[in-house]
This record gives C-alpha cells, sequence and structure tokens, in this order.
C-alpha cells in the first residue's frame, strides 16, 4: 500500500530521533536544519493562500476568510478577553505569602512573552511561559495553578499581551533540543484515536478547506494569538487546552496540560511560526 507524504516524513522523523544520539556533538547545525524546516514549512502555506500576507497568518482562520475575518475584526473592537486580561495584571502583581510576586520572577515587567517557548539546557526539556509561571509560584511556596484555564490563563493572557508585537525566534542549538523539536515534529505528524488523525492531517493537508460550518485554520500562526478566548468556552484558555481538545475530537486520550508531548509540540509548532510576531491573546469561536 502507497505510504502518504505525512507517514513518509513520520518515518524519517523517527530514524533521526533513534540515531541522533550517536552523532558527534559539533557535527550537525541544528538550527539549520529547523531553519530549513521552516522555510519550507512556510512555503507551503504561502503557495496555497498566495493572496495572504506572511504577517496575517498570526491571525489564524482569519487571514484566509475574508468574511469570517470582517466578523472578527467587529468582535476585536470590544475583545471578550480584556477582562481576563484586567485580572491577570492584578494577579501577576499579586504578593504570594513571602512577599513577593510573579513580577519579581520575570524581567520587562513581565513582557517576555518573545522568550518563550525555550530549551532549558541545564533541565533538559522545553520551557513554556505557563510551565515558567507555575515554576515561580512553586519556587515560592504557591500551589502551581490549573494548566489549561482560569488563573493560569488570565496571567498568561496579561503577559501576552503587554507582549505583542515581539517576534517569534525559536533557537534550537544542541542535540538535546533538536530531539524535544523531532518529538514535537514527530507528534504533528503521527496519526492517533479512533479516527486516525493528525495535526498535519487537518491543519496541513486540508487546511482552508470546510469542516460542517466551519473553515479549518492553516498551522502557520497557531501558536502566535495563544491564550485565546473562544466562545465556545466562555472563558480564556491555554494553548494546551486547544491541544487537548483536537485529542477528545479524533477520539485519542488527551493529555496532562504542560505534560513533555504538548511541549514538545508547542516547541515545534512556534519553531514553524518564526518570523511571525506574537498577538495575542484574541478572540476564537
Amino acid at each position: 500500500m502507497k505510504r502518504s507524504f505525512a507517514e513518509r516524513l513520520l518515518q524519517i522523523v523517527l530514524l533521526i530521533v533513534t540515531t541522533l544520539s550517536s552523532m558527534p556533538a559539533q557535527a550537525v547545525d541544528y538550527q539549520r536544519l529547523v531553519d530549513a524546516d521552516v522555510r519550507k514549512f512556510q512555503a507551503f502555506f504561502r503557495k496555497e493562500f498566495p493572496q495572504v500576507k506572511k504577517d496575517d497568518f498570526a491571525d489564524g482562520v482569519y487571514a484566509i476568510d475574508p468574511q469570517a475575518r470582517q466578523q472578527w475584526k467587529e468582535v476585536e473592537e470590544f475583545p471578550p478577553y480584556e477582562p481576563a486580561i484586567d485580572e491577570g495584571k492584578v494577579l501577576f502583581n499579586k504578593p504570594f505569602a513571602n512577599g513577593k510576586s510573579l513580577a519579581s520572577c520575570f524581567s520587562n515587567g513581565g513582557a517576555v512573552r518573545g522568550n518563550y517557548p525555550y530549551f532549558d539546557e541545564k533541565r533538559g526539556e522545553v520551557v513554556t511561559l505557563e510551565m515558567a509561571i507555575n515554576d515561580c509560584r512553586v519556587a515560592n511556596g504557591e500551589k502551581p495553578l490549573n494548566g489549561m484555564k482560569g488563573d493560569l490563563a488570565k496571567i498568561s493572557g496579561y503577559m501576552t499581551f503587554i507582549s505583542r508585537g515581539q517576534a517569534i525566534h525559536v533557537q534550537v542549538r544542541s542535540a538535546a533540543a533538536y530531539k524535544a523539536y523531532l518529538k514535537g515534529k514527530q507528534f504533528f505528524y503521527a496519526k492517533r484515536g479512533q479516527l486516525n488523525m493528525s495535526c498535519a492531517g487537518c491543519h496541513l493537508q486540508y487546511a482552508g478547506r470546510q469542516l460542517r460550518s466551519e473553515i479549518i485554520s492553516p498551522a502557520l500562526g497557531h501558536t502566535t494569538h495563544f491564550p485565546v478566548f473562544r466562545l465556545k468556552w466562555g472563558e480564556i484558555g491555554t494553548l494546551h487546552r486547544r491541544y487537548a481538545g483536537c485529542n477528545e475530537n479524533i477520539g485519542a486520550k488527551p493529555l496532562e496540560a504542560q505534560s513533555e508531548e504538548y511541549r514538545d509540540l508547542e516547541f515545534f509548532q512556534t519553531a514553524m511560526c518564526n518570523g511571525l510576531k506574537f498577538n495575542g491573546p484574541a478572540s476564537r469561536k
């Protein structure tokens, strides 16, 4: 049986992940490999949607659907996530029991969205903004927050809002970082669940096509605007909440927010957006 492009690519990724550990530390320019992936990934969408400016892909599905874009712009005049931003600001500056606050953990007043996600070489894992927020809380004797919604999403939303316009520039400089990147890439292209579908199947192969009453969004730009206020949720939620929802939609078991798999997926997907700018939080259906 002839294998699909995604299946062949997945096999290649698995082979690279398996053999990478045996390669000399200085044998590969990892960032150059990632940059090549980024060029191919973005070129695919530029070819599929030639009428869309590169920077506009940061607007998700509203970059490719003119009618929905107009409706979205009208919503953005009085954005439903505004109260969450205000609450997030209060929570960001609220003192912990020890007198410190989240503001003591982050530079630039918390406008650091452009620094995440990144691979922490000492810890040997990808660190996301939401993970860093909870790390700060735990380091100061506080309990971690729910990783999908609530106060964590509000704090992340505030920090993202004051970081709007910061460039996305995920860097992959080591073999360990490249392994995490490849695991995220593998997750993106691997089929799973009762429907045997992948992230790529929907948001790369079928991007722009109709799914019931909705247009499928392109994968390019997926991570630029989170956290988002979804009308379906009635509140603001994190990217990992969206990942979990996607898994449920295809009949796959959702993973925990900030699981290694979801963090690696975010690392890969954000790298594919290199050159775009963070513009969250945003509103979505």
